[in-house]
């Protein structure tokens, strides 16, 4: 059995089991403390299979982690979605979480803008205004009416990459892989008005399976 990996990862993991090689060959006792850095790497780009549960109206979660507190905020200004205060589903994943990044709808992308920014820890509110991150803006096609969805990928304390593999105007699946962060970070998902929110604050949230909302009308 092959533990999958995201194509991101490949050049790290082949640094840090050069450096454990090295670390072996100047002295035993270094490579023994130097291998669970290499174990970590490896860990921490794996890929898992996933299947989006089945119904309509769902917004999965995005990432794996931790749900933050549920709040209302105002959409990041770039995507040109109003300054009305929206449900803010925020997901912090901790360095020890796939960090591969799935999409909570299905729909397409009429919004993609990139903002350079700080690098606070992601657990932190301030993260949502002040870090680097990408918004994306996907108009959903699985409910009744027009509505937009705003997902966002917030790097963190030691996070410097941000990988968003979508294009303007791609029909999208819900559930499929769309990007990556490297190393700590943070999800948010702003709902369009009439969604229900399933998930309650301090949940372990899965990305592509847990059910964030749903559109019950």
């Amino acid at each position: 059995m092959t533990l999958p990996i995201h194509r991101e990862g490949w050049r790290f993991i082949a640094l840090a089991i050069g450096l454990n090689a090295v670390g072996f060959a100047v002295a035993f006792w270094l490579g023994i403390i130097l291998l669970p850095v290499s174990v970590w790497v490896i860990a921490f780009f794996r890929d898992p299979e996933r299947t989006a549960p089945p119904g309509a109206n769902l917004v999965l979660s995005p990432a794996d982690g931790k749900l933050l507190p549920i709040v209302q905020a105002v959409p990041p200004e770039e995507l040109g979605l109003g300054s009305e205060p929206r449900v803010r589903l925020a997901i912090f994943m901790s360095v020890f979480n796939v960090h591969v990044n799935r999409l909570p709808c299905g729909g397409t992308v009429t919004g993609l803008a990139y903002r350079p920014g700080k690098f606070f820890n992601a657990s932190f509110d301030k993260a949502s205004h002040y870090n680097e991150r990408m918004s994306i803006r996907i108009r959903m096609d699985d409910i009744a009416g027009t509505a937009d969805l705003a997902v966002v990928q917030i790097a963190g304390l030691v996070a410097r990459r941000i990988v968003c593999d979508l294009q303007q105007g791609q029909k999208l699946c819900r559930g499929d892989r769309f990007g990556i962060i490297r190393f700590g970070s943070r999800l948010e998902v702003y709902l369009p008005d009439g969604a229900r929110v399933l998930a309650r604050e301090g949940q372990t949230v899965v990305a592509g399976e847990t059910v964030l909302a749903d559109f019950p009308n």
